[in-house]
């Protein structure tokens, strides 16, 4: 998907979002805001999609804060809340369907998205959407492709989901190949917060999307594991938006299965649903 007039004011508000987060003074606010507008302007009619030029700004910003990880706070707050509200309704689900819309609900754990905010009672949010239930939901065509799974995880909190998933995958003899943020951007999960959870002791290769911080997945700038796993995967679940914006209209890939909730509405638009959605849509 290509930026849009929204993206770029989504964009700039996430900018000084970080600039807040980290104690910029309104000097160096203004002109990390400006620098980042101005980089955006240049890039925007290039051929990057969205998710490549969002990511090349957010670096930027970080590069002018002098702070590799503005969201690091926000990070271990929404993993320790997932991992509350896991231990509460972990017994409760059954089946792929179950396990797969969790994780789509782990999913609003997002702080880079303008006029979406992330819940103060998770718990009571997940029950209310859990029974809400998909907009979009291919789950029983899914699951008889996870033999061999590529899984692009997306934000911290919402890995802790993406881990119950994952758990159920390999209980039902898939083999799972986890690719996660390799530095920080927005409150994307990295290598770290998969340690921490133990997900390098659940999966069968734990690696990165590609070298640097970038939100979306772009398969040519993956690293040669995480590419081989692809040639040779049944399936790729791709978490988060701009996983979608960054695979969606692609021919070149094994079948893809998105899981996210549509959170902005250039996103929902294109995928054909109201905004808030939950979807887990199979592209062949």
């Amino acid at each position: 998907m290509k930026i849009t007039e929204s993206c770029i004011e989504c964009l700039i508000s996430r900018v000084q979002l970080e600039c807040g987060m980290v104690g910029a003074d309104s000097l160096l606010t203004e002109q990390t805001i400006d620098s980042c507008r101005n980089l955006l302007f240049s890039l925007k009619d290039s051929s990057l999609s969205h998710p490549q030029i969002a990511s090349c700004i957010h670096r930027h910003a970080y590069e002018m804060l002098d702070n590799p990880d503005p969201f690091l706070n926000l990070k271990k707050q929404g993993n320790a809340e997932a991992v509350k509200v896991c231990r509460e309704v972990r017994n409760e689900l059954s089946g792929f369907r179950d396990y797969a819309l969790a994780s789509v609900i782990g999913n609003t754990f997002d702080y880079g998205v303008k006029g979406h905010s992330v819940t103060s009672n998770f718990s009571a949010f997940f029950r209310q959407e859990f029974r809400k239930g998909f907009v979009i939901d291919d789950t029983d065509a899914v699951f008889p492709l996870t033999a061999r799974v590529v899984y692009l995880c997306d934000n911290c909190g919402e890995i802790v989901f993406d881990r119950l998933l994952i758990q159920y995958l390999k209980s039902q003899g898939s083999h799972v190949t986890v690719a996660v943020k390799a530095r920080p951007v927005l409150n994307d999960a990295t290598l770290e917060d998969a340690h921490r959870l133990g997900l390098d002791r659940i999966v069968d290769c734990l690696t990165t999307n590609c070298e640097v911080g970038e939100i979306g997945f772009c398969p040519e700038n993956a690293p040669p594991v995480l590419s081989d796993a692809i040639s040779r995967c049944t399936l790729i679940i791709a978490k988060g938006m701009a996983n979608f914006e960054a695979l969606f209209e692609r021919n070149d890939l094994p079948p893809v299965a998105y899981l996210m909730a549509a959170k902005c509405q250039p996103v929902a638009d294109e995928a054909k649903v109201p905004i808030g959605s939950k979807i887990a849509l199979l592209r062949n």
